[in-house]
């Protein structure tokens, strides 16, 4: 049976040349880089070079890099980490489409009697940048809105967001784990403070990410131990990770021919009755795709197609055994019934789909569709689902 794996915003294989240079790690320079021998001293300095080499990737200094396990450590270091470097300030401004990690984290907040102000977003899921401006006040200590969302792959105006926290003196973090790699991130022209990404999602190994942290802005460590990371972050550093993470901005992503083959198969999609597309199509991420089929369920349709093959998500794969509503899906007004009949299709940024490929997934969607609304209780009359 062909197999073809469509759920790159959940996880990436990794590639043949990061795997290659981490084995490396594994079975030769494996010693610890906070050692003083020989082997710790030749993995600190692979370790140091990975740094930099990150570091220049997203216009930063070196020393600007706090590796960590991935990008929900990175989103909790980030938020509460300044909480508790700045105490007075208890006001966070976040958007009500963010990843579990910030929204768990700024709901822990709020019990502890922060403010947290949620800010909507419009039908193409685009934040409300005068609703921004409006609720900043002198008690905001940080506003953190992430960069390309995970489950429509709308792209925000980060660079705009960034101007308007440096002209009202508030710290400015994005969760950038879907959008590191795939889209150009420069962090002074966007004014970013802080950074989260995960290594995962761009064809390095599991369990390595890093907080971007600008020189000074003031981060208490979340916990304690020998000090690594400039007592950010401490725990021995995953140095074969850190190269894995280093070795996998190198890839060359296929950016044009995976955007057009992406829209190609988006367009065939929609032609399938009672289809909708969810979010922009023009402010998203080349890879993505999140579409709504009136009357039936998401997880139902991923499961006929995984029978088939083909391995798509219902959303967030952080959250995707909860079998409830997306709340981004509700938060760009998807009608209920289209709703529960979303998935979303992330496709690999190396390797584009074949028109064959297409072909294929676009068969067994219209043909699982039409067996699920046979079960489902929302009939059509003519041309209207009741």
């Amino acid at each position: 049976m062909k197999q073809l794996y469509l759920d790159n915003a959940a996880t990436t294989k990794v590639e043949e040349s990061v795997a290659r240079a981490v084995n490396n790690i594994f079975l030769k320079d494996y010693g610890n880089a906070s050692s003083i021998h020989m082997f710790g001293k030749k993995a600190r300095e692979l370790l140091e070079k990975a740094r930099e080499d990150i570091a220049k990737y997203i216009n930063a200094e070196k020393e600007e890099i706090v590796f960590t396990s991935g990008g929900t450590e990175s989103n909790n270091l980030a938020i509460l980490g300044v909480a508790k470097a700045s105490p007075s300030k208890k006001h966070i401004i976040t958007s009500v489409i963010e990843h579990p990690a910030i929204i768990e984290v700024c709901k822990e907040l709020e019990r502890s009697g922060y403010k947290i102000d949620y800010l909507s977003v419009n039908e193409d899921g685009i934040v409300n940048l005068e609703e921004l401006k409006r609720k900043i006040t002198k008690a905001t200590l940080l506003v953190s809105i992430m960069h390309v969302n995970n489950e429509i792959g709308v792209i925000q105006p980060i660079e705009e967001i960034g101007k308007i926290c440096r002209e009202k003196n508030v710290l400015f973090h994005s969760d950038c784990v879907q959008s590191f790699g795939k889209i150009r991130i420069d962090v002074r022209k966007m004014n970013l403070d802080m950074l989260s990404v995960s290594g995962h999602k761009i064809n390095a190994p599991k369990g390595i990410g890093f907080l971007y942290v600008k020189k000074g802005v003031g981060l208490k460590p979340l916990f304690f131990g020998g000090g690594q990371e400039k007592g950010i972050r401490s725990g021995t550093e995953n140095t074969a990770g850190i190269i894995g993470l280093s070795e996998a901005i190198k890839i060359k992503r296929n950016e044009k021919q995976v955007r057009k083959m992406r829209d190609v198969l988006l367009d065939k999609l929609l032609e399938i009755p009672k289809s909708r597309l969810n979010g922009s199509k023009d402010k998203r991420i080349y890879n993505n795709i999140n579409v709504s089929f009136y009357g039936i369920e998401g997880e139902g349709l991923a499961l006929l197609l995984n029978k088939k093959g083909i391995c798509v998500s219902t959303g967030s794969a952080c959250s995707s055994h909860k079998l409830e509503e997306s709340p981004v899906l509700k938060a760009i007004n998807v009608p209920t019934l289209y709703i529960h009949g979303s998935i979303r299709i992330s496709l690999d940024t190396i390797k584009p789909l074949t028109d064959k490929e297409i072909y294929f997934i676009v068969k067994e969607t219209k043909i699982a569709v039409e067996k699920l609304r046979e079960m489902s209780p929302f009939q059509m009359e003519g041309e209207v689902y009741k």
